[in-house]
């Protein structure tokens, strides 16, 4: 006799390890389908990510340009004294201008009969600018000077495509016939399209003249209020922070805090605009549209966020260090200053940078404290006046920018975007440079 049994058939065959089953094949293809929509949603994540920056550059791209008349010429003493003797001396100047006009146009072989009305459509007033410059600068009088004089908002709508000669219409700002002489310029090579620095550097233009508009101004408020919130809320934000996660007992008290900070990182930003305007300005009577006056407000909206993201970093350290800093004799503090805060210390400065970067695009809070776009009308003078004076911020700007009637103001406000999303990038790409730079992993 053997051991052997027989196989009578009524047992079930044992599958093998090399031969997937069904519930196998089942699990397999389950994670196959999960991780085809994992990255169907990252391609649909980056398809209208690329769309949305597409749409803002093409759309804020012209604000970035612009159209100019380059016009060359030479006036004498004796035309100056001429055109200062006459009531009106800025038409006396613009007719000099003309003159230059049709003499290039003429040696250009181009024949368009135009008048001073006509250049003031494409134009402005150019008289008023040469007066000054001759005035600013008599020891050109004589010489050929060359001006540079920005078209108007439609006529640069006309380069730019969004004016055509099917859509325009006869008004007091162009006239359809203005289009041959712009062409007949265009030809000659007197108008042209430049970079326009002014857009860069200059400031709010009002609502009669998209052209010379620009966001330097409101840079330096959010430059200004920036300074606010970070000297403001990075001290208050850490300190609350190690006082919460290192030092204060766990009790209700802390607990009621612990909530009531969850609470305000969610509260709408407008809020905290209305307790700004209630406390700030009616009640400590500090100067309206001031950027130290929108800093306070946008410490108070940052301040939650710094305080989660720091308590995060400050947990995040390993409880060993805690332990081994008090094994050796440390104090609570030296263990907490020492050791636990420069190890948290990458995590705190991306917070913070983070939420300046919240801040710096918040725009509810800053319309109720009057920091809108035609109040920054200049540079300050000085540090004082450039917390203390009224100005406006870049979300301000690009939203006074987009409530204009004037099509041209409609490409600034996208331009505006442009260059917040410039700033908002850095700070960002700054805040995982440090990350990576000073992260330690266990």
């Amino acid at each position: 006799m053997t051991d052997a049994t027989l196989n009578t058939g009524g047992e079930r065959p044992r599958s093998s390890l090399l031969v997937q089953d069904a519930h196998t094949r089942k699990r397999n293809r389950a994670e196959a389908r999960f991780k085809a929509y994992g990255i169907g949603a990252i391609l649909i994540g980056l398809f209208f990510l690329t769309v949305l920056a597409t749409s803002i550059i093409r759309s804020g791209s012209p604000a970035f340009t612009r159209t100019v008349v380059d016009v060359e010429f030479a006036l004498s003493q004796a035309q100056i004294d001429e055109a200062e003797s006459q009531l009106f001396k800025t038409a006396a100047y613009a007719g000099f201008f003309v003159d230059a006009l049709k003499g290039q146009l003429d040696d250009s072989g181009m024949e368009v009969a135009f008048d001073e009305e006509a250049i003031e459509r494409i134009v402005g007033k150019p008289g008023s600018t040469i007066r000054e410059f001759f005035q600013a600068n008599p020891d050109r009088i004589g010489a050929p000077v060359g001006f540079e004089l920005a078209a108007s908002s439609r006529v640069d709508g006309y380069f730019n495509g969004r004016v055509s000669r099917d859509t325009i219409k006869d008004s007091r700002f162009l006239m359809a016939s203005d289009l041959d002489l712009v062409d007949a310029l265009k030809e000659a090579g007197i108008i042209r399209s430049s970079v326009n620095w002014t857009f860069i550097t200059g400031a709010d233009s009002g609502v009669d003249n998209p052209g010379a508009a620009g966001i330097g101004a409101s840079v330096a408020g959010s430059f200004f209020m920036m300074l606010v919130v970070l000297v403001l809320s990075l001290p208050i934000g850490v300190a609350a922070s190690i006082y919460l996660e290192e030092f204060a007992p766990q009790n209700r008290f802390t607990d009621l805090i612990e909530v009531n900070i969850s609470n305000l990182a969610a509260v709408p930003s407008i809020v905290f605009g209305i307790l700004g305007l209630a406390v700030f300005i009616q009640f400590a009577h500090l100067p309206q549209s001031a950027p130290l006056v929108g800093g306070l407000v946008l410490t108070l909206m940052t301040l939650p966020t710094i305080i989660i993201s720091t308590r995060a970093s400050l947990r995040a350290v390993p409880p060993s260090i805690r332990d081994a800093a008090l094994g050796v004799g440390a104090s609570k503090m030296q263990a907490v200053f020492h050791h636990v805060l420069p190890l948290a210390m990458p995590g705190i400065l991306t917070g913070t940078i983070i939420g300046l970067a919240q801040a710096l695009g918040e725009t509810a809070p800053l319309l109720l404290i009057g920091m809108v776009g035609f109040v920054a009308r200049g540079y300050p003078d000085g540090l004082v006046e450039g917390f203390m004076a009224p100005n406006s911020a870049m979300p301000a700007q690009i939203y006074t920018w987009a409530a204009r009637a004037d099509a041209s103001f409609y490409e600034k406000a996208w331009g505006g975007i442009i260059v917040l999303m410039v700033f908002l990038l850095t700070m960002n790409i700054l805040a995982i440079i440090l990350r990576r730079r000073f992260e330690r992993r266990w």
